[in-house]
C-alpha cells in the first residue's frame, strides 16, 4: 500500500474514533429550568408558620380547676407553658392600668361589658380566630377584638308542684302583683348575676323613659320576697322544700338541680326575655408573647374546648358546633333572649345596686 492510501485510511480510522468518544460523552441536555421556578413560586406563596414563644400569660376569672383543665391540654397539643392568674372583681382594672407596659398576654374571662369597655381604651389586638365566622353576633364584637366563650343565661323558674304552668308570671314585671306574696325567694346583691338581674329590669324602665316606675316596681316585687340568700345553694334548697315558688338563677345551676338534684322546677320563657351574661376571651395589645397568646384564644374559644368546657363544668358553650359535644339539654333549651345595653349598663349598675340595698330591699329578709 502506498504511504498516501496509508495516510487516508489512517486518517479516517482516526475521525471515527474521535467522533465515536464525543457521541458517548456528550453530556445530557440539561433540564428546562421553568417547572423549578414555578415549584419555587408556589412555596413562596404559603407563610411558614409562625413559632410560639414557650409560655402565655393568662388573666382570668374562672376557677382554677376549670383553668387547669384548658391549661394542660393547651400545653399537651402546643407544648407551650400557660401561667395563669386568678383575678376576681379586679381584672379589668389590673388589664387597664399595665395597658402601657402589659404583663399578660390574655384576658380570659369577665363579663362581655368588661370587654366593650377595655376594647374602647385601647387594650385589646384584634385576631380572626378559625371559628369566628360561625360564632352568632351577639356573642363576639363585630371588629374581632373579643369573643365569647360561655354564655350565663339569668332564668326565672319555679316550683312545679306548687304552681301550675297557668299560674306562673308571663313577664317580670308581674313578680310585684300580690298574687304573688311570699311566694318569691332571690339571691342578694353580693350575687353578680343577681346584680345583673336587677340592674338589667330597671334599665327596662329606664328605655322607656319611666326608671321613678321601675324603682316602684322594685318595691313591690321586694314586698313579695320571703328571703334573700347570700347561697345560691340554699336559695335552691329553699325552693326545693316548698318555701317559695319562684325564684331566678343562672341557667346550668337550675339544670343542674332539675337534672342532678331531681327537683321539681321548670324555667319560664318570659315575655320580655332572660338577660345572658356572655365571659369572653380577647388577646392583649402588645403581648409579651403575641403568638402564644393568639394560639391561646383559636384553642381556648374552639367548639372542641367549649364542649370539654360544657361537659366537665356545665359551662354552656357560644358555639353551635360545640353542641353535639355538650349536656343534651344545652342543645334543647330555649328562651328569649332581653335587650341589654351592657355597657350603659356596667356604667349604672353599682349606684343602682347601692340604691336597691339602702333603700329599697327590705334587709331584715337577708339570710347568709
Amino acid at each position: 500500500m502506498s504511504k498516501t492510501k496509508f495516510f487516508t485510511v489512517g486518517l479516517l480510522l482516526i475521525l471515527v474514533l474521535v467522533l465515536t468518544a464525543c457521541t458517548a460523552e456528550a453530556p445530557a441536555a440539561p433540564a428546562p429550568e421553568e417547572p423549578a421556578a414555578v415549584a419555587q413560586e408556589v412555596l413562596e406563596e404559603v407563610p411558614a408558620e409562625p413559632l410560639l414563644e414557650d409560655r402565655v400569660v393568662i388573666y382570668s376569672t374562672h376557677g382554677e380547676d376549670m383553668l387547669e383543665v384548658v391549661a394542660e391540654a393547651f400545653y399537651d397539643e402546643t407544648g407551650v407553658q400557660v401561667d395563669f392568674i386568678n383575678l376576681r372583681g379586679e381584672l379589668a382594672e389590673r388589664v387597664l392600668a399595665e395597658k402601657d407596659n402589659p404583663q399578660a398576654d390574655v384576658m380570659y374571662g369577665g363579663a362581655s361589658n368588661l370587654f366593650m369597655d377595655l376594647k374602647a381604651q385601647g387594650v385589646f389586638e384584634a385576631v380572626e380566630p378559625s371559628w369566628a365566622a360561625a360564632m352568632d353576633p351577639i356573642f363576639k364584637d363585630e371588629e374581632n377584638f373579643w369573643f365569647g366563650t360561655i354564655q350565663t343565661p339569668v332564668i326565672l323558674f319555679y316550683n312545679t308542684e306548687m304552681l301550675s304552668e297557668d299560674q306562673v308570671p308571663g313577664d317580670w314585671f308581674e313578680l310585684g302583683d300580690s298574687r304573688y306574696a311570699g311566694q318569691l325567694v332571690f339571691r342578694n346583691a353580693l350575687s353578680s348575676s343577681a346584680r345583673v338581674m336587677y340592674a338589667a329590669l330597671l334599665q327596662q324602665f329606664e328605655n322607656k323613659g319611666s326608671l321613678d316606675e321601675g324603682w316602684e316596681f322594685m318595691k313591690a316585687m321586694d314586698a313579695n320576697t320571703k328571703q334573700y340568700f347570700g347561697s345560691g345553694t340554699l336559695m335552691m334548697q329553699a325552693v326545693g322544700r316548698q318555701e317559695a315558688a319562684l325564684s331566678f338563677s343562672t341557667l346550668n345551676h337550675i339544670m343542674d338541680n332539675k337534672l342532678g338534684n331531681k327537683l321539681p322546677i321548670e324555667i319560664i320563657d318570659l315575655k320580655s326575655g332572660s338577660p345572658v351574661i356572655t365571659d369572653g376571651i380577647a388577646v392583649i395589645k402588645d403581648a409579651p408573647h403575641p403568638e402564644a397568646a393568639k394560639a391561646f384564644l383559636e384553642f381556648a374559644g374552639s367548639p372542641e374546648i367549649q364542649g370539654l368546657l360544657a361537659t366537665d363544668f356545665n359551662r354552656m358553650p357560644t358555639l353551635a358546633g360545640a353542641l353535639e359535644n355538650s349536656p343534651e339539654w344545652m342543645g334543647e333549651v330555649s328562651f328569649k333572649v332581653m335587650e341589654v345595653d351592657w355597657v350603659d349598663l356596667a356604667a349604672k349598675q353599682a349606684d343602682w345596686m347601692q340604691t336597691w340595698d339602702l333603700e329599697i330591699k327590705d334587709s331584715e329578709k337577708d339570710v347568709e
